[in-house]
């Protein structure tokens, strides 16, 4: 087990938002939270990550595993070059600070590009690169401290359907490299299909469905039918977003 989630809630204004979520990823396996807006996906990677905290609940992770989060927008910092964006984690977190040498460090940079098939890039600025390869590049940070654990935030979200494809693979790619647990926030069938070994679907902050990609697909549940067959009826009721 690498992360564990117990009985997980959170609150806003009185709304449950999560309510008493649990399940558990293994080293190596991929986990796809799926939902509608609204239905408390990104809260629940926020909590995961630390950025919130939950009312009641625990999130239990293998000793010493490191948290990783890759953000719907790639969210690089525009003022700073590839291979500063990279490195960031290694030169200002407090465990990492002064580990490495200007070489080491330019290795390690070097080495994530190859992995997420970006070489040679580290001297451009976010702003000189298309929206998949920021998200890329995102993933390149993202593992440079080698995390046991990766979350990403709708990672297809405003991409072509040829550049969510190559980020569904290197999804894969990178949880070979690294053994890691990965949880992916989706709401892209493709994503699931394709980057997914376990699905849990969301309804109004409560799991209404936890199994494998196989069940998620094949099996005869009106909350996961209604999900990939994207339709108005049945028993999630969709709400307007505008």
């Amino acid at each position: 087990m690498t992360i564990k989630v117990q009985n997980l809630t959170k609150t806003f204004d009185n709304k449950k938002v999560l309510d008493n979520i649990s399940f558990s990823v293994e080293d190596g396996e991929t986990l796809g939270v799926a939902g509608f807006s609204g239905s408390g996906k990104s809260t629940l990677l926020k909590i995961i990550s630390k950025l919130l905290s939950a009312d009641s609940g625990k999130i239990e992770t293998t000793r010493n595993s490191d948290i990783a989060m890759t953000f719907q927008y790639s969210a690089l910092f525009d003022f700073l070059d590839v291979y500063h964006n990279i490195a960031f984690p290694l030169l200002e977190r407090r465990e990492f600070k002064g580990k490495y040498n200007k070489e080491e460090l330019k290795k390690i940079v070097a080495q994530k590009l190859k992995i997420v098939g970006l070489q040679g890039i580290e001297n451009k600025f976010p702003s000189e690169l298309s929206g998949g390869m920021q998200k890329r590049v995102g993933f390149a940070r993202a593992i440079v401290t080698n995390p046991k654990i990766i979350l990403y935030d709708e990672p297809t979200a405003g991409l072509d359907p040829v550049s969510s494809t190559l980020i569904e693979d290197y999804i894969n790619q990178l949880k070979k490299e690294l053994n890691a647990s990965c949880i992916v926030v989706t709401h892209q069938m493709s994503t699931i299909t394709r980057a997914c070994d376990k699905v849990v679907l969301l309804y109004e902050g409560k799991i209404v469905f936890k199994g494998t990609t196989e069940e998620f697909l094949k099996g005869d549940n009106p909350y996961t039918r209604q999900f990939i067959t994207a339709s108005i009826e049945g028993p999630m009721e969709i709400k307007s977003t505008t």
